[in-house]
């Protein structure tokens, strides 16, 4: 039975994915750091070529070791016409690129291949592609650049464009349809869930060039429901022991997913970032396990999937309230089975996905591998994407050893967390028990305990507090590792620093440090590759202000090619987008840059209300794939229930705006960025 919809919304910082500002440790920010370094009239708005004159020209611990490496390496070419800003409904590139979408929200990959429809269930949800893309990567089939799998994630979605019922409300971005009594449809509830997670499917170029779908054995989807295993040293302990798993050995679906990983071993990791909103607990008191990310006495999650009408026990989930005897009778540590990163082979679909969870609980927006070397251990580094959390390297107890290796190997070494010095130095602290304090006596009753509660050891520890770090990657040539962070407009003027130099961070920045010796050491250098902001507010390796070619706000996604050219992608927020300061940068774009020189030009805008996300090449560098995530975001609630869109890309016309993924060749048919 159909029950009457009306709208239904929940507290804005759920709604927006956001967490609660929960890192109340009394850690040093950035400000801290810088005060012996520089006078804080240097970092002020007017003064940025001061600060960056000294924060990138003065001479690092290490910083021969910097310029050695850089200078033994080839820059890449820009060999592109840099493309203006823009506000159209459109894909835009350089001259001599051609641009294709394909496999927008709700193309069928498997089963009886469901068509796409607003009408469509959330059974046929299970077998299309989900919504929202996200970080992805191309796993040619047999070294083929013409052939292969497109694994990608889908990080959250937009009711009001997955469901016929929400036609005629008003709802916004984040509001969906809702019973009169405030309960979910079930079957929305399920297309929900359905459209999270990841989609993995075989795609290949005709003999035009263009890209399609091949139906294939290996398609599949992975969501909100998927079976998993839990795996690592928190696996089995008290922590994860729910109804579903009394035993801790297993759990439901990942949600959520941003960025990723691809491992030394071809497979697929998916980061699960903004997860803490999604669950209820009214609880008057809230330990530290869900405290410290966000989670509050609330009977609400920001899609309410615990007041599906059936109250069938995969949405009763949500609601992580202790209403059991004991943690084996109710679902009170189901948060605890989120926050990691999730190991996916796409080259085996009947493979069961796995949650690492040896690589740390928290806000996850993807890892990235440092080059595996034979016979040294395996190293990976995620960022926490919340404002002022840390970023994290792990180190393999085993040897990479590419006859055998495979994700066990992620299950047994140490975490680290980084901690930034004002002279350009920096070094890994270990979150180990007894290391920096992790001591039962301080609240760390062992191993599991500790990752369980990797932002409140982080916090013990001493770590150093970030501008919500996002993406990473790692030079192929030099070994050095760059970081976005993408903003923080809480930050203060005495919480300013050397990496974090801006109060009221509205535009981000870019940091990149070199590792003493491997990349497995405990001590970096590190540096500023560029301040992102408009033509006064940025600064660029120099020290000079971006022109208007290379301007850019809130850096997110970010890749290196094989031929070292830096991508970098950028997600303005939905609710600030193309208005006030950041009017000049129109749409999000995505950039690319030289890391010698430091020179950026802006290759690629997106249509309107939407966040440019993910990138990988097929092995020729020939053709590349981009993600257009929420198209049309930006269209109003009022506007919404006119049905008056402000996007309706990609397919046009009055249709509904889905996410997509781009595929982008170059007409003389060479390398993408040369």
């Amino acid at each position: 039975m159909k029950h009457p919809q009306r709208p239904g919304a929940v507290d804005p910082i759920l709604a927006d994915g956001d967490e609660p500002l929960s890192n109340t440790s009394g850690n040093p920010y950035f400000g801290d750091i810088l005060e012996t370094r520089l006078s804080r009239r240097s970092v002020l708005r007017g003064s940025l070529a001061t600060f960056v004159a000294g924060a990138m020209a003065t001479h690092l611990p290490f910083s021969s070791a910097f310029a050695a490496e850089g200078s033994a390496a080839a820059a890449p070419s820009l060999g592109f016409s840099a493309i203006p800003t823009s506000a159209a409904d459109a894909v835009i590139v350089p001259d001599g690129y051609r641009v294709q979408a394909m496999l927008p929200m709700g193309t069928p990959i498997s089963g009886a291949m469901p068509a796409y429809s607003l009408a469509a269930s959330g059974e046929d949800q299970a077998h299309q592609v989900g919504s929202h893309h996200d970080g992805m990567h191309f796993f040619p089939l047999q070294g083929s650049s013409r052939d292969g799998l497109l694994v990608m994630n889908h990080e959250y979605i937009e009711p009001r464009f997955l469901h016929a019922a929400a036609a005629g409300l008003a709802l916004d971005r984040s509001g969906f349809p809702q019973n009169e009594d405030g309960s979910r449809d079930d079957d929305q509830v399920l297309k929900e869930l359905n459209a999270h997670g990841v989609t993995v499917v075989r795609v290949r170029a005709d003999n035009q060039g263009q890209w399609q779908v091949v139906e294939d054995a290996h398609n599949r989807r992975i969501t909100g429901l998927t079976p998993m295993r839990l795996a690592g040293p928190v696996a089995g302990t008290e922590h994860v022991v729910t109804k579903y798993s009394p035993d801790g050995s297993m759990t439901r679906g990942t949600l959520n997913n941003c960025a990723h990983g691809v491992t030394p071993w071809n497979t697929y990791l998916a980061a699960e970032e903004n997860w803490a909103g999604y669950f209820a607990n009214s609880d008057t008191e809230i330990d530290r396990r869900q405290a410290r990310y966000g989670i509050e006495t609330r009977d609400s999650g920001r899609y309410q999937w615990h007041r599906a009408t059936s109250g069938a026990d995969e949405y009763l989930r949500f609601d992580a309230s202790a209403r059991g005897a004991s943690a084996s009778e109710d679902y009170r540590n189901e948060p605890h089975a989120f926050g990691w990163m999730v190991e996916i082979d796409p080259m085996d679909p009947a493979s069961t996905p796995i949650k690492r969870t040896h690589l740390g609980r928290f806000a996850h927006e993807g890892v990235i591998f440092a080059p595996a070397v034979e016979g040294q251990p395996v190293v990976a580094y995620s960022g926490d994407d919340a404002r002022f959390e840390y970023i994290y390297k792990f180190v393999s107890a085993r040897p990479f050893e590419a006859a055998t290796a495979d994700g066990s190997l992620l299950d047994e070494g140490t975490l680290y967390v980084a901690k930034f010095n004002d002279d350009g130095s920096g070094e890994w602290l270990a979150l180990a028990p007894g290391e920096n304090g992790l001591t039962p006596e301080n609240g760390f009753a062992d191993l599991a305990d500790i990752l369980v509660n990797t932002r409140s050891a982080a916090d013990h520890a001493g770590a150093t507090k970030m501008d919500r770090p996002e993406w990473g990657a790692v030079d192929p040539a030099t070994g050095q590792v760059y970081f976005t962070l993408t903003n923080n407009t809480q930050r203060q003027e005495s919480q300013t620093d050397a990496v974090n130099p801006r109060a009221d961070n509205s535009f981000g920045q870019i940091v990149r440090w070199q590792e003493e010796g491997s990349h497995a050491g405990t001590r970096f250098a590190w540096d500023l590759f560029v301040l992102a902001g408009d033509q006064d507010d940025s600064r660029d390796l120099a020290g000079e202000p971006l022109d208007q070619e290379a301007i850019f706000a809130n850096p997110d996604g970010l890749w290196i090619d094989p031929d070292r050219r830096v991508w970098i992608q950028t997600d303005i927020s939905e609710s600030v987008m193309n208005s006030g300061i950041y009017e000049v940068f129109g749409n999000n774009q995505m950039l690319a840059a030289n890391p010698e020189t430091g020179e950026i030009k802006r290759f690629l805008t997106g249509p309107v209300g939407q966040e440019i996300t993910g990138v990988i090449t097929t092995p020729d560098q020939r053709t590349m794939f981009v993600n257009v995530q929420h198209p049309g975001a930006t269209t109003e609630a009022e506007a919404f229930a006119a049905g008056d869109l402000v996007s309706h890309w990609p397919d046009g016309g009055s249709a509904i705006p889905r996410s997509a993924t781009l595929v982008i060749t170059r007409e003389d048919g060479g390398i993408i960025g040369a």
